[in-house]
């Protein structure tokens, strides 16, 4: 202990003295002052900072392959035309209602623009039957509804897509950007955005004008394949093969319609996925065709007709189709999903329908064309990873990829 009047007691006395006889102190504001003389939070250095000590880590993110994300993918949507007569649902609001719930719990739901979001204009085809016109306007006001149904994402890459011409397009890419929904179509356009920490790009492609093409397939790759080295996930949707009854099966080959080439589905989904793309999703046959998981990949060839008020036919397997919900990790491996099942009864919009013809349909086709598609379809709607023992190639010649889960048939 230190003696009374020595070394401690002098010290507090000078200080003392140089504070009375010192200038007045200049007042702290206010703010400074209460963020000096808060003390740092727990487990913080004096800066505000995480600590870091021995058994202490500094925090990090959680790694991509433990992030989930969940999507919601359907096909061709038109909810009704104006041209070249009102043929508008009665309730425009509503025809989404049934599978808005489905579309809105997922993380992004994504579908395909099949005609154009215009005010007025003039098709850039000519319409030889106006009671068989197959030229689809709707209203730019019709982009709400799309949006209040949970869409995120739309492909505007068809061949309804420019059915009142380039301007046309350009309206449908106006009015989806009103409403806060991200577009791919156009030749050179694509949608690159954060979401949940996620860098995620979607790139749409079609066979038509003027659009990304499908059967470009260099192209196709090495834009997949840029966009794959800046961000973590890559959706890709397209519009592709042969259209209508009898286009369900897959031919693994290049295929036409009415003369016009309408690409290699096969070769291309694959290449994409080869190219870096996380899923895969298809439309343009207005039916069903196959699903398969391709190197720890969904890809899904058609999800058929999904909401079309008019003018596309909704007959048989063309008025039945799936909303596919999937979950993805935050490097893009398919984890798991779900089919639910949608019909079409018109004047209606799209319904649940209780008998599940698009899950039967779509188990159908993926076993008959694919023999082993490395998925089940349970019948409960849930559809389950399983490793995949045999891969058919394609074309013929082409390598089994580099999986694990893949050997080749004898």
């Amino acid at each position: 202990m230190r003696a009374p009047g020595g070394p401690l007691t002098s010290g507090l006395l000078l200080i003392l003295l140089a504070a009375c006889g010192g200038q007045p102190e200049t007042p702290m504001p206010r703010d400074q002052a209460a963020v000096v003389n808060e003390p740092p939070a727990a487990g913080t250095d004096t800066a505000g900072q995480p600590e870091t000590l021995p058994g202490n880590p500094p925090p990090t993110e959680p790694a991509r392959i433990e992030q989930r994300l969940t999507l919601a993918a359907v096909g061709d949507m038109m909810i009704g035309t104006d041209y070249p007569e009102d043929r508008l649902p009665a309730d425009p609001a509503g025809f989404l209602a049934e599978v808005t719930p489905v579309l809105a719990a997922a993380d992004l739901a994504v579908g395909n623009l099949e005609g154009v979001l215009a005010d007025g204009g003039e098709p850039a085809k000519a319409c030889k039957n106006p009671r068989a016109c197959y030229l689809f306007r709707s209203p730019t006001a019709y982009a709400d509804h799309y949006r209040n149904a949970g869409f995120d994402l739309i492909s505007v890459a068809n061949n309804h897509a420019r059915d009142f011409g380039e301007d046309g397009r350009s309206s449908s890419m106006a009015a989806l950007d009103g409403v806060g929904i991200r577009h791919s179509g156009r030749k050179g356009e694509f949608a690159s955005f954060e979401h949940a920490g996620l860098d995620i790009a979607f790139l749409a492609f079609a066979v038509t004008r003027n659009s990304n093409l499908v059967h470009d397939y260099p192209l196709a790759e090495s834009t997949i394949r840029d966009f794959a080295a800046a961000h973590d996930l890559v959706i890709v949707s397209f519009h592709g093969g042969a259209e209508g009854a009898g286009s369900e099966r897959l031919p693994f080959a290049e295929e036409e319609y009415y003369g016009e080439p309408r690409g290699d589905v096969v070769r291309f989904a694959r290449s994409a996925v080869d190219a870096g793309a996380d899923l895969v999703v298809g439309h343009g046959p207005h039916v069903i065709r196959a699903a398969e998981r391709y190197r720890e990949r969904l890809i899904a060839y058609s999800l058929g007709n999904f909401a079309t008020h008019w003018g596309i036919s909704v007959s048989g397997d063309k008025g039945i189709a799936p909303i596919l919900e999937v979950t993805l990790d935050g490097e893009g491996r398919f984890l798991s999903g779900r089919v639910v099942s949608t019909m079409q009864v018109r004047p209606h919009g799209p319904a649940i329908d209780p008998e599940q013809r698009a899950l039967s349909r779509l188990r159908e086709l993926s076993l008959n064309d694919f023999g082993d598609p490395g998925l089940v379809f349970h019948d409960d709607g849930r559809i389950e990873a399983v490793p995949r023992r045999y891969l058919k190639p394609h074309p013929p010649e082409a390598p089994i990829p580099g999986d694990e889960l893949i050997k080749a048939a004898p």
